[in-house]
């Protein structure tokens, strides 16, 4: 079966479906990821097809960051989901017998695949059905609301998504000649598998019977890769050090988040290991107890080290859990609020930190608290136990694969 996964935003968006790629292609089908220019190298040294959609979410957080209003904030969006729409039609037009599609682009890759007659089912990193049990990410209060509060919240997030697409939906049907009255942008009957651990976050009662939470799909490790040999020295020149680092954040950032950085490694007196993500970020002036590394896989390097300090994207939130080591969350935007609170809530982190609220002092006192807290630790081998027991592509492979029978 040629199945094509669509995909956008940054690399947390797109490497776990490196993972779930490579288990659909080693089962016999044939496999290729549509997303943006920037992860051609990343899709391809895993083995897998690439299919380029327009979009530069590097440029497009930058944009939100400098914009001087809601509404120049919201026409930087509408560009880029516009770009998306196209992208996500040729790319589709290339060819597939099945898409494979995250929340995001979920609207456009629906509408798609009802254009061309292409089955479409719904594989989420994030929980994106309405329910009692919490806030969907998104929302603004990660607190229980109670039951119907926590609904509500949820359908507020969900409405929002569907009019963040609501124009290249109409464009796209326009387009194709479809009945202008389209089926609910999330679709209705097809299944959606979420990949993330219910150990993380436990299958609510109240959904129906289509949404499935899988257990995490891993980001597959470039074929040949070999660690840094400054990277490997500098892990055996001591004791395990803390990882820093904030994805996709604050892109240009990079020199003042340094320097708070360096000064937050010196106040908790540990070692660091710093990863420069988009915000080119640096450990200050190099010493021998901090490193700057640019992209290393998380399943490698999280385990060597005491802790990790991160933006509390579901990505990295997911492979700091696998490597059972306790985390400080230092949340930005959207989703990472909800990963962020969900993370102190199961006893691995300290209390998240915003990153509105980041300094040396907070910082360093922040991780000094969670490398004293010996519970944090202990429950996160406990956790990291459980997810290696879960295997979160199988469910998907075995949905294909009674597909493939009928």
């Amino acid at each position: 079966m040629r199945i094509l996964i669509v995909t956008a935003g940054s690399r947390g968006d797109v490497a776990p479906f490196t993972g779930l790629g490579r288990r659909l292609l080693d089962a016999g089908h044939e496999v290729a990821v549509a997303a943006h220019p920037s992860f051609a190298a990343l899709v391809g040294g895993c083995g897998l097809g690439f299919r380029p959609v327009p979009g530069d979410p590097e440029a497009l957080i930058r944009d939100w960051a400098r914009a001087a209003s809601r509404a120049e904030a919201r026409a930087s969006t509408r560009v880029y989901v516009d770009g998306l729409a196209d992208g996500v039609a040729d790319a589709v037009a290339g060819g597939t017998d099945l898409v494979l599609t995250p929340f995001g682009p979920g609207p456009l890759s629906r509408t798609v695949g009802e254009a061309y007659g292409v089955p479409v089912v719904g594989t989420y990193l994030v929980p994106a059905f309405a329910t009692g049990a919490f806030p969907l990410p998104g929302a603004p209060d990660t607190d229980d609301l109670g039951p119907e509060g926590n609904r509500a919240a949820g359908r507020a997030v969900l409405s929002r998504a569907d009019g963040l697409f609501a124009d290249a939906v109409t464009r796209l049907r326009t387009r194709f000649g479809l009945p202008a009255d389209a089926p609910p942008v999330r679709g209705d009957d097809a299944p959606v598998f979420h990949g993330f651990s219910p150990l993380v976050v436990p299958r609510p009662d109240d959904w129906p019977s289509r949404a499935r939470v899988t257990g995490y799909w891993w980001p597959a490790r470039p074929e040949r890769w070999e660690p840094p040999a400054d990277l490997v020295d500098f892990l055996g020149a001591g004791p395990p050090p803390v990882f820093i680092g904030f994805g996709s954040m604050a892109p240009g950032h990079g020199e003042r988040l340094g320097a708070l950085v360096a000064g937050a490694v010196r106040r908790a007196g540990v070692r660091a290991v710093v990863q420069a993500g988009w915000a080119g970020l640096t450990g200050g002036d190099r010493t021998d107890d901090v490193l700057t590394v640019g992209d290393v896989p998380h399943d490698w390097l999280f385990p060597r080290t005491a802790a990790v300090v991160h933006h509390a994207g579901a990505g990295t939130t997911g492979a700091g859990l696998r490597a059972g080591v306790p985390a400080v969350p230092v949340p930005v935007m959207a989703d990472q609020l909800f990963w962020a609170s969900r993370l102190h809530r199961l006893g691995v982190a300290s209390r998240p930190l915003p990153f509105g609220e980041l300094t040396a002092e907070s910082l360093g006192a922040a991780i000094t608290e969670c490398l004293s807290e010996p519970s944090h630790r202990r429950r996160a081998a406990e956790l990291a136990h459980g997810i290696a027991a879960e295997d979160g592509a199988a469910e998907v492979l075995g949905h294909l694969s009674r597909r493939r029978r009928r």
